[in-house]
């Protein structure tokens, strides 16, 4: 047992990805902070974070120039509740203290990788759109075809956003005419920022032509989002649908963010184990199972040995009413030799089984044999009230 990242880090790792077993255990973002401070120290230079792509390009603003105040990226800046975590807070100004005085080249850098949507619902694409949109400008160059009619496409947001629109395909809007059409304008739209990118970054800068990008990419994900939840099929397909869409846009923002980092240093990513680890993910619907590829599997694939998969594990949680794991589980092995939390790698894991003693409102996902034979290394908490501060 370790509480040293380097002991599971090889070198050539561009991309270590730590997961989480649940995100209703805070602990595993303390650790976390613990873990990207030790990365730093040995070259690591972002982190990436299951939050929506686009609101985190704010956060990164924060940290890297200090543009607006920790409140309003807090606010503004994360997905899926996640600015509300107090270790995320910490992260985010810890970051900008770093970062206070460093040459540009040496700075810290803040990136979600996922896409605004749940299992039951996606907002509207209006904001990615209308950002690329402007920034091509194309209402006022010469010799381009005029700037598209998104308002009258879109409509009104809640269109997109209730949940009705995701969760019956008869409501989706992502099978309609002015969804089609509006997929045709953001390929239109991609097309054109390529082909324009000498002039557009000569304008503006190469920040601001990426930065358009990933708008323009995060519009065209919603809109395939949204299309998948039209298809008219059985629930668990339209789920297996909607769950490798969303890890597929995952995956390909991680590949981009990489793409960003690649001459600075590598990058920590975190995120559920299910979005990160490297065997195909499993979801229980009722009396279904829905198996996908998540991120981590895809990624993993495509970029071979520079992908590094530590899954999380957890003993007892009394907030999520979690008890201690029986001695014959994966993680009663851990248990009986980890007291606060610790990382060992997943070879050493002694052989057991999985722990059935959880329930779907803990959002908890037991450690499987499946997950232990192809993850580098372990981080478990043997209890989740456990506090981790630097």
């Amino acid at each position: 047992m370790s509480q040293e990242i380097r002991d599971f880090t090889p070198a050539s790792c561009e991309l270590l990805a730590l997961g989480e077993p649940t995100h209703q255990v805070p602990a595993f973002a303390h650790v976390r902070n613990e873990l990207f401070v030790q990365l730093v120290g040995r070259g690591f230079r972002s982190i990436a974070l299951e939050t929506d792509r686009v609101a985190a390009l704010g956060v990164n603003d924060f940290v890297q120039e200090g543009v607006g105040s920790l409140d309003g990226v807090m606010s503004e800046g994360f997905s899926h509740g996640f600015g509300n975590l107090d270790a995320n807070r910490q992260l985010v100004a810890w970051m900008r203290e770093y970062n206070a005085g460093r040459p540009t080249e040496e700075r810290l850098a803040f990136h979600g990788f996922d896409a605004p949507t749940e299992n039951t619902s996606a907002p509207s694409p209006r904001r990615s759109l209308e950002h690329a949109r402007d920034y091509l400008r194309l209402a006022v160059d010469v010799g381009l075809a005029p700037a598209p009619d998104l308002a009258s496409l879109l409509g009104d947001d809640e269109r997109w956003s209730r949940t009705e629109a995701v969760m019956d395909p008869a409501m989706s809007i992502g099978a309609t005419t002015e969804a089609e059409k509006l997929r045709v304008i953001a390929d239109d739209m991609v097309n054109s920022l390529y082909a324009r990118a000498p002039e557009l970054i000569a304008a503006t800068s190469r920040a601001e032509w990426l930065r358009a990008r990933t708008h323009l990419t995060a519009g065209l994900g919603l809109l395939r989002y949204h299309q998948q939840a039209a298809q008219r099929l059985e629930t668990s397909a339209r789920m297996y649908l909607l769950l490798a869409t969303r890890d597929s846009l995952m995956a390909q923002n991680l590949l981009d963010v990489r793409s960003i980092e690649a001459r600075r240093g590598p990058t920590l990513v975190f995120a559920h184990n299910l979005h990160l680890q490297r065997n195909p993910s499993t979801w229980h619907l009722a009396d279904k199972a829905v198996t996908w590829c998540g991120a981590g599997s895809i990624v993993e694939s495509l970029l071979g040995e520079q992908y590094s998969f530590v899954a999380g594990s957890l003993g007892r949680s009394e907030a999520l009413g979690l008890r201690d794991p029986e001695p014959d589980t994966y993680e009663g092995r851990l248990q009986s030799r980890i007291t606060t939390w610790g990382l060992t790698a997943g070879s050493a894991v002694p052989a057991a089984r999985t722990r059935t003693d959880t329930t779907p409102q803990q959002g908890y996902f037991p450690l499987d044999g499946p997950t232990l034979d192809t993850t580098d290394a372990v981080l478990h908490i043997s209890d989740g009230a456990t506090a981790v501060t630097r």
